[in-house]
């Protein structure tokens, strides 16, 4: 891990499988990133009616927005994923995971899934939405905008 980022496990919790119950950000500076959808570059849906697919998708989304703001998947502190069906979502959790780790290895944020009824994006097929917050390091001081 990171050293201006660390998990938070409390001692009154049981061990975390496959998330974090918080992160810590020490320093540094904060990206939020809005919900990702499985778009390709065009704008359409990737995936139609695969939620593993649209997961894939939807990761590889998290990245380029995560890579152009200076950081990689590791500096993710939270991630909120909303499924318009959770039952789909366990049913497909070993694939989903596998393609996880194809992102984020065996670094696992804070997270929460959340079932929703609709998404903005749910007519066009998107059956899944990601948002996140990562915690990039200091920008250097020369090259840092003057005050």
């Amino acid at each position: 891990m990171k050293d201006y980022i660390s998990a938070v496990r409390p001692r009154t919790l049981p061990k975390p499988a496959g998330f974090s119950y918080a992160m810590e950000v020490k320093s540094g500076r904060v990206v939020f990133v809005s919900g990702q959808v499985a778009v390709d570059a065009n704008g359409r849906i990737v995936g139609r009616g695969d939620l593993v697919a649209q997961f894939r998708q939807t990761c590889a989304n998290l990245q380029a927005v995560v890579i152009a703001a200076g950081g990689d998947m590791t500096d993710f502190v939270k991630l909120t994923i909303y499924v318009l069906d959770v039952a789909d979502y366990k049913k497909n959790l070993e694939p989903i995971g596998e393609v996880y780790r194809d992102y984020f290895g065996k670094y696992f944020p804070a997270m929460t899934l959340v079932g929703v009824r609709d998404l903005f994006d749910a007519a066009n097929g998107a059956l899944i939405e990601i948002e996140g917050m990562a915690a990039l390091p200091p920008l250097p001081r020369e090259v840092l905008p003057p005050s």
